[in-house]
C-alpha cells in the first residue's frame, strides 16, 4: 500500500501542472485583463464588481499620471488610447507583464512550488492572507454540509431500498425530487422569507459568520452563537445536496440486494441487518464513497458561492467569483491551484477508504 501511496503522490505531479498549464493558457486567451480593469478605472467606465485599487499594487500609479495623456500614443490595450504609453509601460511592469508569457508561468509554478502566492493585484495584502481570511466561511459551509448530506442520505437511501415500492419510499421519492429540482439558492430566500425576519418569523441573523460580540462571550455561547449563524445557510445547502446522494445509495442497495450472496446469506438464517450492514454495506457503499471526494470540494469551494452571496458570507467562493471578474490572476491562479491539490489528495483519501471498506481491495495488485 505504501508503494501505491508513492506512486499516486509523484503522479500528482504532471497532472497538476497539467491543470495549471491548461489553466494558463485559456487566461491569456481570455478578454480583459488586469491592467484593462485599470484603464476602466481611471476612465471611469469600470462596472459591476470592479476591483479597487490597492496600496502596493495598480494602486501606487495615480490617476493623475493617466491624465497626461499623448494623444498620439497607441497602445494594444482596449481603451488606452491617448493613455501616456510610459503609463501603461510601468503598469505592465507592475504587473509583471513585460516578461514573456512562458516566462511568467515558470516562475509562478516556481513560486507554487513554497506556496509562495504573491499579491492581490487590487488589494493590498497577500494571496496566501486572503485564502486564510476567507477560509473558516468556506470550511464551516463545506464541513457540516457535508456531514450532514451523508448522515441524512445513507440512512434515507438504505430505508429507501428495503422498502422499495412502500409507501414510504414513494413519499420520500417526493421530496427527493423536489429537492433535487430546485436550487439550493432558491430554498435560501425561503428560509430567510419564513425565519430570519423576511416576512414571517425572526429567529436567526441574516448575515456573518458570528456576531459582534463573540469575543466576549463565553465558550459555550461562542458555540451556541456559531451554530445560530451557519442555521440557515447550511440547511439551504442541506436540502439542495441530499437527494442525488439518497437516490445514489438506494439505487447502490438494491443493486446489491438482488445478488446470489444475500440470497445464501438469507437462505442460512442471518437476520435482515446482518445481511444489510455485514455483507450488503460493504459493497453497496463503495460508489457512494467514490463520488464524496468531488462532492466535498464541490461543496467546499463552489456550491457555497450564492449561499455566501445571499447570506452576505464572505467565502473562498465569493473571492474566486470576484476575483475572476476583476481579472485577479494570483487570486484565481492561487486558488486553481490550492483547489486542484485538494481535490487530487481527496481522491486519494477516497481510494485509501475503499481498502477500510472492503480489505479485499489491493491498488497494489491491480497495478501490478
Amino acid at each position: 500500500m505504501l508503494a501505491y501511496i508513492f506512486r499516486r503522490l509523484l503522479l500528482m505531479i504532471p497532472t497538476l501542472f497539467g491543470i495549471m498549464v491548461l489553466n494558463f493558457v485559456v487566461i491569456q486567451f481570455a478578454p480583459g485583463g488586469p491592467i484593462e480593469q485599470i484603464i476602466a478605472e481611471i476612465q471611469g467606465t469600470a462596472v459591476g464588481a470592479t476591483a479597487r485599487i490597492g496600496g502596493s499594487g495598480a494602486g501606487d500609479v495615480s490617476s493623475a499620471q493617466a491624465g497626461s495623456a499623448a494623444t498620439d500614443g497607441q497602445s494594444s490595450y482596449r481603451g488606452a488610447q491617448g493613455l501616456d504609453p510610459e503609463f501603461i509601460k510601468e503598469l505592465e511592469v507592475q504587473f509583471g507583464f513585460d516578461k514573456p508569457a512562458h516566462e511568467r508561468f515558470f516562475l509562478m509554478i516556481k513560486n507554487y512550488l513554497v506556496f509562495d502566492f504573491g499579491e492581490s493585484y487590487f488589494r493590498d495584502e497577500s494571496v496566501v492572507n486572503l485564502v486564510i481570511e476567507k477560509l473558516p466561511v468556506s470550511i464551516s459551509l463545506g464541513l457540516w454540509t457535508t456531514l450532514l448530506v451523508y448522515l441524512i442520505s445513507i440512512p434515507l437511501g438504505i430505508k429507501k431500498a428495503v422498502r422499495d415500492g412502500s409507501r414510504f419510499d414513494l413519499w420520500t421519492s417526493s421530496l427527493v425530487i423536489v429537492g433535487n429540482a430546485i436550487p439550493g439558492f432558491l430554498f435560501a430566500v425561503a428560509l430567510i422569507v419564513f425565519f430570519a425576519g423576511g416576512s414571517y418569523l425572526d429567529w436567526f441573523p441574516l448575515r456573518g459568520l458570528t456576531s459582534e460580540n463573540f469575543d466576549e462571550l463565553s465558550l459555550f455561547g461562542k458555540i451556541t452563537d456559531y451554530f445560530w449563524h451557519i442555521a440557515l445557510p447550511v440547511t439551504a445547502m442541506v436540502i439542495g445536496g441530499f437527494a442525488a446522494l439518497t437516490q445514489l445509495t438506494k439505487n447502490s442497495f438494491l443493486d446489491q440486494i438482488s445478488q446470489q450472496y444475500v440470497l445464501t446469506a438469507r437462505a442460512k438464517g442471518l437476520s435482515e441487518r446482518r445481511v444489510l450492514y455485514g455483507h450488503v454495506f460493504r459493497n453497496a457503499m463503495l460508489i457512494v464513497i467514490a463520488g464524496f471526494p468531488s462532492a466535498f470540494i464541490g461543496i467546499l469551494f463552489t456550491g457555497s458561492l450564492l449561499i455566501e452571496v445571499i447570506f452576505s458570507l464572505d467565502g473562498l467562493g465569493l473571492l474566486g467569483f470576484e476575483a475572476a471578474i476583476n481579472r485577479d490572476y494570483p487570486v484565481i491562479f492561487a486558488t486553481v491551484y490550492v483547489f486542484a491539490l485538494l481535490g487530487l489528495i481527496m481522491n486519494l483519501i477516497g481510494d485509501l477508504t475503499y481498502t477500510l471498506i472492503d480489505p479485499r481491495i489491493d491498488f497494489e495488485a491491480r497495478e501490478a
